[in-house]
């Protein structure tokens, strides 16, 4: 019995293809509109070379994308900070939040992630051992992957900003993020009570900035309110924005 050469090659290379379908899905691109791009096809010896330009192209875009982005935190977190070592601590909060951002895009099957494990993964680092210094209500709802990154960096922004003058700064402190979704609106309530008292800054620092800023990625509606058992966070995020926020 005789192998046909072009049979085989044919059938390796649609394993191939769905292999690669498998890795851009969990790179978080859009295998569908990637392959039809390139015009992808079983029996095109070209196709390789086509999908890797394209590989390259969005690559390119999003290593600029994120350069963009640490560029930004970077120097306005430098900028906004009394001391240098302020500065340093500052940095290197955000960019780990961004890393925890992508690692939870990394791990979800389809391009978006679970609301949970988004909240989980960005409050991770500030929860004490046996988990007692937040109360997170579970919700069952995916988001988008272009929502993942405002809502990691927004929360980190509350976790640091309350273990310096808010709740997590002492031992007795905690958290309560509450959700509730329906049709058309996701709302987030951050609590904080049994840290010191609170009272709204005299001047709008760079973090209260950033967070309003995270919010109108989201087309969202952000308030926060200073009252006296502790800050609290309300975020509205129209549905539609959670799940495609460039969309909008």
């Amino acid at each position: 019995m005789t192998n046909d050469p072009k049979s085989s090659n044919e059938a390796t290379l649609r394993v191939e293809n769905a292999d690669l379908r498998h890795l851009l899905t969990q790179a978080g691109i859009d295998a569908a509109h990637f392959l039809a791009k390139a015009s992808l096809d079983a029996s095109e010896s070209e196709a390789a070379r086509r999908v890797q330009r394209l590989l390259l192209e969005e690559l390119h875009h999003r290593v600029k994308n994120m350069l963009a982005t640490v560029i930004a935190i970077t120097s306005r977190s430098l900028r906004s900070a009394e001391t240098l070592e302020q500065g340093r601590v500052a940095v290197e909060s955000r960019l780990i939040a961004l890393g925890r951002a992508h690692d939870v895009l990394l791990r979800a099957q389809s391009g978006g992630a679970k609301l949970t494990d988004v909240i989980h993964s960005a409050i991770e680092a500030f929860a004490a051992p046996g988990g007692q210094r937040f109360i997170v209500q579970e919700i069952s709802l995916d988001v988008g992957s272009g929502a993942v990154l405002p809502l990691t960096m927004s929360l980190n922004e509350l976790c640091t900003n309350a273990s310096k003058y808010g709740a997590l700064s002492n031992d007795k402190g905690h958290v309560e993020i509450a959700l509730a979704a329906d049709d058309t609106t996701l709302r987030l309530i951050w609590t904080e009570t049994g840290g010191p008292p609170t009272q709204a800054p005299s001047r709008l620092s760079f973090g209260s900035r950033l967070i309003s800023e995270l919010a109108a990625q989201l087309h969202a509606e952000v308030r926060l309110k200073y009252e006296p058992e502790g800050l609290v966070y309300e975020l509205d995020v129209p549905m539609s924005a959670l799940q495609n926020p460039d969309d909008c």
